[in-house]
């Protein structure tokens, strides 16, 4: 299986589950990786959301092609703990809310860069389960939650991954969000069951009420 810590090895408490994104979720991505492009002669312009043909050089101005972004990623999440920081408002948001649900990172990051996330997210007190994977995010969250009778909740920047969630968990609370205000305009609007959280605390306002209702729902089946 590709991931550095397997799901079976998780053990959740009996109450609810927080699926959580890392990159422009929990940590600023998009203005630290734009900082390391620019400290090697390269930009990321807010065009499109998405990296590949918005990077571009700042000596000639030509674009910067898959292989070569690739490999400037690369370098980047081997290095992510000189450049990476928390995004507003995550550290104390998230530490208080697992005072009342169990909270798993799950980052699609290839995992051979597990130990440095790891190491930086201990640093800032977050020290949670993490999960670094490449494989699609829904059948994850469905080994995790393993259908128990208790609420969920996944948070991602990325449409892809709420929609793969949405399909393997339906009951699951869907959360997007984005930390980079420059290419949060080129996000895809939310579409399904997907809610748009302005931030951290507004995801927690979302992350409660969800939990007070299936609360409510389980205390009273006829509610």
């Amino acid at each position: 299986m590709d991931m550095a810590t397997n799901t079976s090895q998780i053990r959740l408490g009996d109450r609810p589950l927080i699926v959580c994104d890392i990159d422009e979720v929990v940590l600023e991505f998009l203005s630290p990786f734009t900082a390391f492009l620019r400290s090697h002669s390269y930009d990321l312009l807010p065009r499109s959301f998405r990296l590949y043909g918005n990077i571009v050089s700042l000596l000639d101005g030509s674009e910067l092609d898959k292989a070569a972004v690739d490999s400037f990623e690369e370098v980047f999440f081997a290095n992510q703990h000189l450049w990476q920081m928390p995004a507003e408002k995550a550290v104390e948001t998230l530490r208080a809310l697992s005072d009342d649900a169990d909270v798993v990172f799950l980052t699609a990051m290839p995992p051979r860069h597990h130990g440095i996330r790891r190491k930086l997210l201990d640093q800032l007190d977050l020290s949670f389960d993490l999960i670094a994977t490449e494989e699609p995010k829904g059948p994850v969250v469905a080994r995790l939650h393993d259908r128990r009778s208790l609420p969920v909740a996944f948070i991602d920047d990325m449409q892809r991954n709420l929609l793969s969630v949405a399909d393997h968990v339906p009951e699951c609370l869907l959360l997007t969000m984005m930390a980079n205000a420059d290419f949060k305009p080129f996000a895809p609007p939310p579409v399904g069951s997907i809610v748009a959280a302005a931030g951290w605390e507004h995801a927690a306002d979302l992350l409660r009420a969800h939990f007070s209702a299936d609360s409510l729902k389980t205390a009273n089946p006829a509610a």
